[in-house]
């Protein structure tokens, strides 16, 4: 299982990014691998605001279009979870919230990689980061 972070998305449907043709290549790579891609619900809201605070509304349906035919599931996020995340930012200053209530997420769901082009990931012992 492969968990995907919300920055993957974001550069599929947005503008030219150097990232853009990365994200389009691993995902290919993990679609032809018939990997499970997860995400949870974190990711959703993380698309939502950034198109919100970006003044792109019209991208929002787009996004969650292309977001949901590539994962299998959505995970729900849980009082357990935020504690949980609440512990990984406390033992590692350069994780980020967002960041650590994916891993998290990751944690209960005993999934240890993920795709994204966000590098704080790296410091979470056990992780593998594709991108």
């Amino acid at each position: 299982m492969i968990f995907i972070d919300s920055n993957v998305p974001m550069y599929l449907v947005g503008s030219a990014h150097p990232h853009k043709l990365d994200a389009q290549r691993l995902l290919a790579q993990l679609a032809g691998e018939r990997r499970r891609l997860v995400i949870d619900a974190e990711v959703m809201q993380e698309i939502l605001h950034r198109c919100v605070a970006i003044n792109r509304r019209d991208a929002i349906q787009p996004t969650f279009d292309v977001l949901l035919s590539l994962v299998d599931e959505v995970f729900a996020i849980e009082r357990a979870t935020a504690e949980r995340a609440k512990q990984i930012v406390l033992a590692y200053p350069r994780v980020s919230a967002r960041e650590a209530i994916h891993v998290a997420v990751m944690e209960n769901h005993g999934i240890n990689t993920l795709l994204s082009f966000d590098r704080g990931f790296e410091t979470i012992p056990g992780l593998r980061r594709l991108g």
